[in-house]
């Protein structure tokens, strides 16, 4: 195939683990990727925009070739970058505005209001009152967290007053990390009059809710809105941390479908196109209800093999249709297995990791039990506190991925990774 044929796409944070399942989108041979900036310097300290855009700038003015599209996966600076990137070069992406509209979790509520009435009550948090209160009207048990975060990171669910003022003691601390650059996107925005004045260093309170997590995972193209995929998050028993996400869920046909119709006038409200969406909800089965927790910009590159090995396609597929300017049309039921999950392997006290498998160990145990892929967060010698991106409560050790029949199978093959990988750690010494 000449050079002429082969579409160039920049991926904004291109690592290692999702490079494999890139390449196994349909006609992969006629595209080839490029990365635009490493992950460590998109996500390690705080955000430099300017001197991201100058980095990244720098590599696409030098390309000897055609810029055929500016895609990423990840959340902010990553999620504001293809935009601003794209209208410079004149690739297709949906608009600065609507991203930050997902983003901004206070302006984004503001927008489902607008749509729908599945979602908390909420409301600002004054951080610089003192003493901190929550907001009229809501009521604990709480979720306290920054208008922008990812990785849950600084989200702090609260029972009472006390535990109030120690989670915004928190979030004063580490709130500009994210917040003072992401108020650079917001100079770049006409905002409306119900955003005068909040800024990107602000902090949401909104209601608890109960019930199962599940995830929809969508697109819009050329203004139509599609839902291809809807997920269970599992969570660890009493705690608030992802054990596991499964595809397809097992919910009721009738909420997959109220999900369907939430998600796409949402997304029709905050005017998003020719990009993709994962929007994360609660089903409570007690009252069969649903409500939105928060809508992300991009599609979940978490759930990439779980598409791959159920419908025979990873969801990075419609990422790629789109910034090209075509319809993705995701297949169902055309992988080899009926379910597929994404298991996360944690620990829940900070220690220092004495042993990691090495590469070939960790191909070893993939080619003895079919159907897994396995990514180890930390490296040797690491201590978990110290790792990047972690939410609050826990610090993941690996990434395991399992196909299976059902349920039962896919325990069984995360289980054997487990035992197989043998990751040892010890207690981190005290400071």
């Amino acid at each position: 195939m000449s050079d002429e044929a082969v579409k160039n796409i920049f991926v904004i944070g291109l690592d290692e683990a999702n490079l494999p399942t890139l390449q196994q989108i349909p006609d992969a041979q006629r595209v080839r990727f490029h990365q635009l900036l490493t992950v460590e310097e998109l996500q390690v300290g705080e955000v430099h925009l300017p001197s991201l855009l100058d980095k990244a700038q720098g590599v696409l003015d030098a390309f000897d070739g055609s810029i055929d599209a500016i895609v990423g996966y990840w959340d902010f600076p990553v999620s504001t970058l293809v935009p601003m990137l794209s209208e410079r070069y004149g690739t297709r992406s949906t608009s600065l505005e609507s991203v930050v509209k997902c983003e901004h979790k206070y302006w984004s509520r503001l927008e489902q209001e607008k749509a729908t009435d599945r979602h908390p009550r909420f409301g600002r948090v004054d951080l610089s009152a003192e003493p901190p209160r929550p907001p009229e009207k809501v009521t604990f048990p709480m979720w306290l967290k920054p208008a922008l975060s990812y990785s849950s990171e600084l989200a702090f669910g609260v029972d009472d007053e006390e535990e109030f003022r120690k989670a915004v003691a928190e979030i004063r601390e580490g709130i500009s990390r994210i917040g003072r650059p992401f108020e650079r996107i917001l100079e770049r925005i006409d905002l409306p009059p119900e955003m005068d004045g909040v800024g990107g260093r602000v902090c949401l309170a909104e209601e608890s809710m109960s019930g199962v997590q599940v995830a929809v995972e969508g697109y819009v193209h050329q203004g139509e809105v599609t839902v291809y995929g809807v997920l269970d998050s599992i969570q660890y028993p009493d705690s608030p941390c992802f054990l596991r996400h499964q595809y397809p869920s097992t919910l009721p046909q009738p909420v997959i479908a109220e999900l369907h119709d939430v998600s796409e006038r949402v997304m029709r409200q905050i005017g998003m196109d020719s990009a993709t969406f994962s929007i994360e909800y609660f089903y409570d089965p007690r009252t069969q209800g649903i409500s939105l927790l928060e809508i992300n910009p991009r599609h979940s590159q978490s759930h990439a093999e779980l598409f791959q090995y159920v419908d025979g396609v990873p969801n990075h597929h419609c990422m790629v249709s789109l910034a090209l300017g075509d319809d993705p049309r995701m297949p169902h039921g055309q992988g080899p297995y009926a379910m597929a999950a994404k298991w996360y392997h944690r620990w829940f006290t900070d220690g220092v990791v004495r042993r990691v498998p090495g590469p070939e160990e960790i191909a070893r145990i993939e080619r003895e039990t079919p159907g897994v892929r396995i990514e180890v967060v930390p490296e040797e010698g690491s201590r978990l506190s110290e790792l990047p991106g972690q939410d609050s409560y826990s610090y993941e050790l690996a990434h395991i991925f399992t196909g299976g029949a059902d349920e039962e199978e896919m325990r069984a093959k995360y289980d054997h990774c487990v035992a197989a990988l043998g990751l040892t750690l010890e207690d981190a010494p005290r400071e």
